[in-house]
């Protein structure tokens, strides 16, 4: 056979290598665990393991994010953000941070939650343990965000169950909470014009209905109880689509993502139908470029950008960290960006079309239909059902979109949190908890008794607050310290090989040119200009301005992720070993990532030992000829090795010890006996 000694040679070579990596466990003596840190997952180096709980199939990954990024952060904040830009000019910045910035970033965040097998905070702790409070960091944020994602699932619950009355409460003014400048939309032919002080009956209908709405922050008035019952209902259904991890929730997804998806494209064919759908196209899609040098398009861009693909706020590498070893990261990468960018388009249309409708009934223009703010979803929508034939059915599916939406969100936020919760503190979870559903029952009581200021009569002003100061401000910071931490200090070479040993593929010089220069500068000087350019929050076109106090409390709400940062470089760096300052510096700086005892590698067979010393036996049994070492005179070894069992059988001291030899070897020694006591 023509290629039979390449195949001998090859396989002499993988005979060698094995048994190197063989010795370096055979030769510790059996029944005594000098370091059993890779045997035991209660020790300090287990955290840095991978974790071994993986996605059922690839489509479960897939829908997880599809079902983050067509979530809230696409359907409520994006056409809030934009409207608040001044429209089409918003698209412009959106799509060149999406490119430059979001992209490569979410390339980024899927290659490091893959490779280390963790959530945010483990794995920038094993890449750079000098920025892992960027990790913790991203985790706050999610937890505050945890708080009031939740209030907007309350809401679709409340307006859910509404939409099944005979009569819908938000089509006419003709109800106890309606006010004198309640005013019905009139068609523009009746030549009537809205008084400048009207308002839509649906503005209403959540105002001094659903909120009971106050005059200020100042006056937080009672709890809305009914409110706080779906709040509680949206928890209740948190909690048991998430107690078993991804196990239970990937399954949920496979509706929540899928239907809010069919149902969006089904309501944006029949809102560019309604009269006067052209104008709000034209305001969406028709750029005013002298808005662009306005710094808080770039900010607000910026801020949708991360909230809509759950960049830096750890969903994408908390979700990553539960793919396989080889997963094609780049084709993920792809898809989610454009299904992300597609729902965006999907929503934005079907948004200001109904906006332009209004406009066209309120005798005004586009810009002027409606107050800005972040119960805008709930004022515009039910308006456009209520335009619609069977307007019931349209009202109930639409709302039922909504909570399945809230909740793909929501599940993502909370497995943010548990996961890095798990991955941080794993013996004190062991020993007080213990089990999953524990931790998370644990973190949704928590996230649910500090959401309760959202439900009371002045908590809409407390969410504006918490959503502008918590995901917003803040957001754009952790974003460059991210890729400051990973692509800088660990290197794009690091972090290439490792994509290359995953994927097969290097990135290409695209990604890493984002990485290195054009995505940190880009996002560093649209965060200096939102200090540059900032302006306080206000509520309802500046109807209502805050008090001096209520914006010392958002900022404290943004220093309680930014003090993660500087404040556990500061503990990093102070537990060091060094003498000097640099050389703790460098030592912070060194990349911690877990590393085989057998093979060197990051992930590989040998989390196993015991199997794989089983493996190992069988594929050596024919090339190496074992001999039994005693330090006693006990001779009653069997000749049998059982590997899978050898660490509880055999006494101490006693260990078998492989020697390879060669084919020439073997024909010239004399027939013995395979055991030979030393």
């Amino acid at each position: 056979m023509p290629h039979r000694n390449d195949m001998d040679a090859m396989s002499s070579k993988h005979s060698e290598q094995s048994f190197f990596r063989y010795n370096r466990v055979a030769k510790v003596p059996l029944g005594i665990d000098d370091d059993d840190s890779f045997m035991d997952m209660s020790d300090e180096a287990a955290h840095l393991k991978p974790r071994q709980q993986h996605w059922a199939n690839k489509m479960q990954f897939v829908l997880a994010c599809i079902g983050y990024s067509v979530g809230l952060g696409n359907v409520w904040r994006f056409p809030y953000m934009c409207y608040k830009s001044g429209g089409g000019v918003f698209l412009v910045p959106y799509c060149i941070i999406l490119f430059i910035c979001s992209i490569p970033l979410l390339f980024m965040e899927l290659s490091v939650g893959q490779y280390t097998g963790r959530g945010p905070i483990g794995a920038l702790g094993q890449l750079c343990p000098l920025f892992k409070g960027a990790g913790l960091a991203s985790v706050v944020v999610s937890f505050l965000m945890s708080t009031y994602y939740s209030v907007i699932i309350g809401y679709s619950i409340y307006y859910f169950f509404t939409s099944f009355k005979t009569e819908m409460p938000w089509i006419d003014c003709n109800n106890r909470w309606n006010t004198p400048d309640c005013w019905v939309p009139q068609r523009k032919e009746m030549n009537t014009t809205a008084p400048d002080t009207s308002r839509t009956p649906s503005e209403e209908f959540f105002e001094n209905k659903v909120l009971q709405i106050s005059a200020g922050l100042e006056y937080p008035g009672m709890m809305r109880w009914e409110l706080f019952a779906c709040l509680v209902c949206a928890w209740l259904m948190v909690y048991f689509a998430t107690w078993k991890s991804i196990k239970s929730s990937a399954k949920v997804r496979y509706f929540t993502a899928t239907f809010p998806f069919v149902l969006i494209i089904i309501l944006m064919f029949r809102a560019v139908t309604l009269d006067g759908a052209a104008e709000g196209l034209r305001f969406f899609f028709r750029p005013n470029w002298s808005e662009l040098k306005n710094a808080n398009v770039w900010i607000n861009a910026a801020s949708q950008n991360f909230n809509s693909l759950g960049i830096t706020f750890g969903s994408m590498i908390s979700f990553a960290s539960y793919n396989k070893y080889n997963n094609n990261i780049l084709r993920d990468t792809i898809s989610v960006s454009l299904v992300n960018m597609g729902t965006s388009l999907l929503v934005g249309i079907f948004a200001f079309s109904t906006l332009g409708n209004l406009a066209l009934e309120q005798n005004t223009n586009v810009r002027d239909v409606i107050g800005d703010g972040p119960g805008m979803i709930f004022v515009v929508y039910p308006q456009a059902m209520a335009k619609m034939p069977y307007a019931q059915l349209w009202a109930v599916m639409f709302f039922f979109m909504l909570l399945c939406l809230g909740l793909n969100s929501q599940f993502a936020i909370v497995e943010v949190v548990v996961t890095s919760i798990q991955d941080g503190f794993p013996r004190w979870i062991k020993r007080h908890l213990g089990y999953h559903e524990i931790v998370v029952l644990f973190v949704c009581v928590i996230s649910c008794l500090f959401g309760l200021p959202n439900i009371i009569q002045g908590g809409i002003y407390y969410f504006q607050l918490m959503d502008h100061y918590a995901a917003s401000v803040t957001i754009m910071f952790l974003a460059f310290c991210q890729m400051i931490a990973i692509a800088w200090f660990y290197g794009t070479g690091r972090l290439s090989k490792n994509v290359k040993q995953m994927t097969g593929k290097a990135p290409s010089f695209y990604l890493k040119s984002c990485w290195l220069v054009l995505g940190p500068c880009l996002l560093f000087a649209i965060w200096v200009l939102s200090l540059i350019n900032y302006k306080e929050p206000t509520y309802h076109n500046g109807r209502y301005t805050y008090p001096d106090w209520a914006y010392g409390i958002g900022w404290m709400f943004a220093s309680l992720s930014l003090i993660c940062i500087p404040g556990y470089a500061i503990i990093n760096f102070m537990r060091s070993s060094g003498d000097s300052f640099w050389e703790r510096i460098k030592v912070t700086l060194r990349p911690n990532i877990y590393e085989c005892k057998i093979c060197g590698e990051h992930h590989c067979e040998h989390d196993y030992p015991e199997q794989e010393q089983y493996m190992l036996a069988q594929e050596l049994g024919n090339v190496y000829k074992p001999t039994t070492i005693k330090s006693s005179l006990h001779h009653s070894q069997q000749p049998a090795y059982n590997a899978m069992h050898a660490s509880n059988t055999a006494p101490h001291g006693v260990h078998t010890e492989y020697t390879y030899q060669s084919k020439e070897e073997q024909a010239t020694q004399p027939t013995t006996d395979q055991h030979s006591v030393k």
